[in-house]
């Protein structure tokens, strides 16, 4: 939405949409299916965007939150974690690299997660996800510099949003319930959910990386998440986050 406000031609790909109702009819926005785990949605989205005019920047945007014990996570779980958050955005980006660097630019942004920079309890499958992609990312802007196509990470915090409710995978097991209850006691707490952003300002973040000319991969979103490093660049101030 803040993208087609400010004049951009926006093609914002959705698993479902036919049920979009609030960019249906926003001028400027096209809204084609795409589902990142489904290898032949990708191309064919990414043949369609090409046609539509050419494609300055490709926005990572998909993804999920897996959490709970380890142990009670089953294989199908796992794999869809990865083929969603990692997978999904890998090959994704994969199917634009062509049309990038016959332009010889290019931008390509990913939402990772402050959970790509740090770690909390029962939620190790989801970090793994991003903090791969925080790696990936990193080994890109290497490998496409010399084609001129640059590479961002957006990593939010908290999002007031119904996260807990339709995008989270939450599992369990019994030999982790005490533990389990007590750390999201802590996420859930209503001071903590005080601080998250709203998703318009999580999109200015995401506007901020297309548009500014720094020499930086990693751009923090989210007051709770700016929190986080400054706490961290107090204990470590090597540590690399804006």
């Amino acid at each position: 939405m803040l993208f087609a406000e400010r004049g951009w031609k926006v093609i914002a790909t959705m698993r479902r949409p036919e049920n979009e109702t609030e960019l249906a009819g926003v001028s400027g926005v096209t809204v084609p299916p795409l589902d990142v785990t489904d290898q032949s949605q990708i191309e064919t989205a990414a043949r369609q965007a090409v046609e539509l005019g050419g494609v300055a920047v490709l926005f990572n945007n998909a993804g999920y939150g897996l959490a709970g014990p380890l142990e009670g996570v089953s294989d199908e779980k796992l794999t869809r974690q990865m083929d969603t958050n990692l997978l999904g955005v890998i090959r994704t980006t994969q199917a634009f690299l062509p049309h990038f660097r016959e332009r010889q630019s290019g931008l390509i942004i990913t939402t990772t997660s402050i959970g790509g920079l740090m770690t909390f309890p029962f939620n190790s499958v989801y970090h793994a996800t991003k903090w791969a992609l925080e790696g990936w990312s990193e080994s890109m802007a290497f490998e496409l510099a010399p084609h001129n196509i640059r590479i961002r990470t957006v990593s939010p915090g908290g999002i007031k949003t119904d996260f807990a409710g339709r995008s989270l995978d939450l599992v369990a097991h019994p030999a982790y319930a005490e533990q389990l209850q007590k750390v999201f006691a802590v996420f859930s707490d209503p001071a903590r959910a005080a601080q998250a952003s709203s998703a318009e300002q999580i999109a200015e973040v995401v506007y901020e990386a297309v548009t500014d000319d720094l020499d930086q991969l990693r751009h923090v979103a989210a007051e709770d998440a700016k929190a986080m490093c400054a706490s961290i660049r107090r204990l470590d101030p090597r540590w690399p986050g804006k």
